[in-house]
């Protein structure tokens, strides 16, 4: 009798264990969907921005209409892959601030446009949310290493493995050369 109340000590105390391990699991994983989601939020807010900046822009540089065609369709390219995953929306991200490098570059021409009080407020309000961009990356990266690692981690793997819990993939910067280029500073 005793040895069948060790045994069934022993599979409660299993049973809690995965549980505890499983409900970590699902903390984790839903923190990391919740990163995700402020990401696609501010990466949303910042693509409703730039119609304002690009209208305000071409108020200045109406001979610049390829610059505006190439952010127009990367801010469409990007709102597109948001929907794919991180991979997806990395790329498009890098595509994006490329893109978005030639509109303030074209901007940078216009000495009266960078007196504009509309364009001042509508270049606060993207390095703002460039800033909150940013933040939510980390946030999201931060917390798929945490999962990550306890997927993979014994004996958290076990439990992860039998509730099929997938390790997720970072938002990293795809444009390597853009991470290497400094930036141009002009106080004109």
């Amino acid at each position: 009798m005793s040895a069948f109340i060790i045994v069934i000590v022993i599979l409660v105390v299993l049973a809690l264990v995965c549980m505890g391990i499983y409900n970590s699991l699902v903390r984790l994983k839903n923190r990391v969907d919740e990163a995700w989601s402020d990401i696609t939020v501010q990466l949303k807010r910042r693509s409703d921005l730039i119609p304002n900046l690009v209208e305000t822009v071409k108020g200045y540089a109406d001979h610049e209409e390829k610059v505006f065609t190439e952010v127009t369709a990367a801010r469409s390219g990007l709102m597109n892959a948001v929907s794919q995953g991180p991979e997806a929306a990395a790329k498009a991200e890098g595509d994006f601030e490329h893109t978005l490098k030639s509109l303030f570059a074209v901007s940078e021409a216009y000495p009266q446009l960078q007196a504009n009080d509309n364009y001042k407020a509508l270049m606060a309000e993207l390095t703002d949310t460039e800033d909150k961009i940013q933040a939510a990356r980390r946030f999201y990266n931060g917390g798929v290493r945490e999962l990550n690692t306890k997927i993979e981690s014994f004996p958290d793997s076990i439990v992860a493995s039998m509730f099929h819990f997938g390790k997720r993939q970072y938002f990293e910067v795809q444009d390597r050369a853009a991470i290497e280029e400094a930036p141009k500073v002009n106080f004109n």
